[in-house]
């Protein structure tokens, strides 16, 4: 039997979260993840969230660098958008509980990270996202019209047309992982559940695990992009995924990201004999954008032959080092480096989709019922390349915008009665004995991904991408379609999907900008001022402004 809420929401990172307590007062929400409720590309968020707080700081300065860094593809109104509502919604994140770091004098402390031109990024020492995470998960935890499933993976949206019915998206069918006892066979003791809502909302994150090396969790396997893909939205933007410059470089480290607060703080990058080489690359040095910072170590790295290079903030004084960056420094330090006295060694990785599912101004779709608000979702703020710390800026944004627009509509939304929807049909399906084919699969894809699909690109690359990734749907669809569903195999199943995405995009955009990067259209080409939009059974094309 079916499960019915006002609203579904499926993540809990800062745009689900935000979202469910701004619509909480209006109707029932659940929320959906798929792991425990903290795990998150937002828990794990160094840096902080970029604002216009202080009164040395203007609106103007913060939109001129946040096109800057976009590269001429931001959507000027959605920057307008997020930099002017930002103040406010961080006043409201501090109601919640956050607790920013202050200077002496009881003022917000700002840091400055690469691209900005000011100090504007609120942040927690070098734990920003663990902080907000913790506030808004409290609030909610305490709200009785929010009720939190962890443990619950959807599988897809529930879309009526494949029913014979209208474009409209009505809920998702969720693999519930929760009721599994201890002993229990995986396959047999996880339930397929249908959820149907009046409205749902994507907020599931980025997709960096679809890279061999990335700064995201393992959480972060793009689900919300490849199930609206499947169910017909429209996606955009997939070409331009963010490579931060720097991930700890270390046999046993995994996923330990560097924050290019370091940089903000005057840390210097170098190659293994102690050269600094930014200068070579960019007259802001450390402080360029990301992607030119990337590019540049990706460059030194080729060129050189090294593994990695050296980030060094030695010259800063012990004590500033562990206050500011009391997370960095006991990571290091268990790894054996001590970054006040020594180096650290690092390398690029894959770190932020600036794609996602097109949405409009308030976080709409092109799917009726379906919204998306966070990282998966698609707005124009990032354009080409994310601005430093406009990634948690946007989920509070749109996260609030999206609920402002749905409790407008509540009195229209609750006059249709719950529709008549199949159960999920399991079939023919058994449980698997052939893991290692789910585990073949996912080591290949992100490989492929990572060798032909990375920093820089071909043609001749990004080809070899596309046919392994065919072969390896393939393999996957059967797999699938023959076996009970498990996590693994649902995000194996959705990282090919996101695979797939960026290839097409990547080789539809002829030019380099930004973050794609390709050797056979070295330049910027002004016809290509535009966004690379895809949909199921449609190649993706440009859009024209």
């Amino acid at each position: 039997m079916a499960v019915t809420t006002d609203f579904l929401v499926i993540g809990s990172g800062i745009a689900g979260l935000t979202f469910a307590l701004d619509i909480a007062d209006h109707g029932e929400v659940v929320v959906v993840t798929k792991r425990s409720s903290e795990e998150s590309n937002t828990r794990w968020a160094q840096g902080g969230i970029a604002a216009v707080i202080s009164p040395e700081d203007t609106f103007d300065a913060h939109i001129k660098d946040t096109l800057v860094a976009g590269a001429g593809l931001c959507h000027e109104v959605v920057v307008d958008i997020c930099v002017r509502e930002g103040p406010d919604r961080i006043r409201e994140l501090m109601d919640r509980g956050a607790r920013f770091d202050r200077e002496k004098d009881g003022s917000i402390a700002l840091a400055r990270e690469g691209g900005h031109s000011a100090r504007r990024v609120l942040h927690v020492a070098d734990a920003t996202g663990f902080e907000v995470e913790r506030a808004l998960l409290e609030r909610c935890r305490a709200h009785p019209n929010i009720r939190i499933l962890e443990h619950h993976m959807a599988i897809d949206l529930i879309v009526m047309s494949r029913f014979g019915g209208p474009d409209v998206c009505v809920g998702a069918y969720v693999l519930n992982m929760a009721t599994r006892s201890d002993g229990e066979d995986d396959a047999k003791s996880h339930l397929v559940e249908t959820y149907l809502a009046r409205a749902t909302i994507l907020a599931s994150g980025g997709a960096g695990k679809v890279y061999l090396y990335t700064s995201n969790p393992d959480v972060a396997t793009g689900d919300g992009i490849a199930m609206a893909y499947r169910a017909g939205a429209e996606i955009a933007n997939m070409e331009f995924y963010q490579f931060h410059p720097t991930c700890l470089y270390h046999p046993q480290a995994k996923s330990f990201l560097i924050t290019e607060a370091l940089r903000g703080e005057g840390a210097i990058l170098r190659l293994p004999d102690g050269t600094p080489f930014m200068a070579n690359h960019d007259p802001r040095k450390e402080l360029a954008p990301r992607d030119i910072v990337a590019r540049a170590i990706d460059f030194e790295m080729k060129r050189t032959g090294s593994e990695f290079v050296l980030l060094d903030i030695t010259h800063r004084p012990a004590s500033f080092v562990c206050d500011h960056f009391p997370t960095i420094y006991a990571e290091c330090l268990r790894f054996g480096i001590d970054i006040t006295s020594q180096p650290i060694p690092v390398v690029p990785a894959a770190h932020y989709l600036c794609g996602g599912i097109s949405t409009d101004l308030h976080g709409r779709s092109t799917i009726p019922g379906l919204w998306a608000v966070g990282e998966c979702a698609c707005t124009g703020l990032h354009g080409a390349n994310r601005l430093a710390s406009n990634s948690l800026l946007e989920g509070l944004v749109f996260g609030h915008r999206a609920a402002v627009r749905l409790a407008s509509t509540m009195g229209e939304l609750c006059k249709s009665p719950f529709p008549e929807v199949p159960e999920w049909q399991i079939g023919d399906a058994v449980p698997s004995d052939e893991e290692v084919v789910v585990t073949h699969n996912w080591d290949e894809l992100r490989r492929t991904m990572w060798n032909y699909v990375g920093i820089v690109r071909s043609n001749a690359r990004l080809r070899r991408a596309a046919r392994r990734i065919a072969l390896l749907q393939d393999e996957i669809r059967e797999y699938y379609w023959r076996h009970l569903v498990t996590r693994d195999l649902l995000e194996l199943r959705n990282i090919a999907t996101v695979a797939e995405l960026i290839v097409g995009c990547a080789a539809a955009r002829h030019e380099s900008r930004g973050l794609h990067a390709t050797i056979d259209y070295p330049q910027t080409n002004d016809r290509f001022a535009a966004d690379i939009v895809v949909k199921r059974g449609v190649v993706p094309h440009l859009r024209g402004r």
